[in-house]
């Protein structure tokens, strides 16, 4: 029993951590894209530095109308939006956020649950788009699927360099086994890696799925009210998987210069925060890619530089062995 609670406390944790780290990630990009892009609009909402503006967000999205096509596929076209969002909780449990058992659930193939469980929420779009009975929607769903196909390769192939290097697939293990000398070496494999992380989420420069200029909103056209909040929900909670996966396979999760003990966990925040605040960035400064652009960068680039790394990386394991 209490080896029960202590799981069952862990995943409270990882619920609450998961409720509110990406409303926060959310928040940030408010107030940073209010500050590089000079939007004044989100720095009023409550008075002081526009702190209330995502709780009028969510009062907005609760007071739409939630409306279903009449063509829809009723089922699927409910379902989507828990389809896009679970599959990351899912990847949360079994990302550690600090040593000593500080993960709700320490997988042994824990590298490739997560990747799978994210591939998962990619599929919540793409039903969006197919139950919609909008040839908007459809378009973007069938991009969606393009960018998965093109995206998920490159970064298992930049997840699985990291893995051989420690010689493990669990994510704990991957993190104690990390050193610092492994940052110029890793380095190609997390720019890969977090660049087709980007891409899956549909993040810009990477979202044509949803490009308003193009194609309304693509799979989410139809969407309104909490249905589409959860949505939003989902591309927040992506980012901070995404950017929690980078930190612990790329990063050294926990490890500092100090503080790495029972108080690891802070550096763990710190840079998954920091590196949230670089997904901010690139969607301010960078404009949309085409398609064919897309296509581009993932098989003429991507793919070679992390087959690149993996061979890379299995050179040195031999040499040091």
């Amino acid at each position: 029993m209490p080896d029960l609670l202590v799981i069952a406390l862990k995943l409270v944790l990882v619920a609450a951590g998961f409720a509110v780290l990406p409303l926060l990630i959310g928040q940030i990009e408010h107030k940073a894209m209010a500050h590089m892009q000079g939007r004044l609009g989100p720095m009023y909402a409550g008075g002081f530095h526009g702190w209330a503006q995502l709780v009028a967000d969510g009062v907005k999205f609760a007071q739409k109308e939630d409306v279903v096509p009449r063509a829809a596929d009723r089922r699927i076209f409910k379902l989507a939006p828990a389809v896009a969002l679970v599959p990351y909780l899912l990847a949360l449990i079994v990302i550690p956020v600090g040593p000593g058992g500080q993960v709700a659930l320490d997988l042994g193939p824990g590298v490739f649950f997560a990747l799978a469980v994210m591939g998962i929420g990619v599929i919540g779009a793409i039903m969006a788009g197919w139950a919609s009975a909008n040839k908007y929607s459809l378009l973007g769903g069938m991009r969606v699927a393009a960018q998965l196909m093109s995206y998920e390769l490159p970064m298992v192939f930049a997840a699985s360099s990291a893995a051989m290097a420690a010689g493990t697939l669990s994510l704990t293990g991957i993190a104690e086994q990390w050193h610092w000398w492994w940052l110029p070496w890793q380095g190609i494999g997390a720019v890969v890696f977090f660049t087709a992380g980007l891409a899956e989420l549909r993040r810009p420069p990477f979202d044509m799925p949803v490009a308003d200029s193009e194609i309304i909103f693509g799979p989410y056209t139809e969407y309104g009210g909490l249905r589409f909040a959860f949505f939003l929900l989902a591309e927040y909670a992506g980012i901070l998987v995404l950017c929690a996966l980078t930190t612990v396979l790329f990063l050294g999760g926990w490890k500092g210069p100090f503080l790495d003990t029972e108080l690891g966990w802070l550096w763990t925040l710190l840079k998954v925060f920091a590196l949230a605040f670089v997904v901010i960035w690139l969607r301010v400064s960078y404009p949309r890619l085409r398609e064919d652009q897309l296509q581009r960068l993932a098989w003429v680039y991507l793919v070679p530089l992390s087959l690149a790394q993996l061979a890379l990386t299995g050179v040195l394991k031999v040499a040091t062995a």
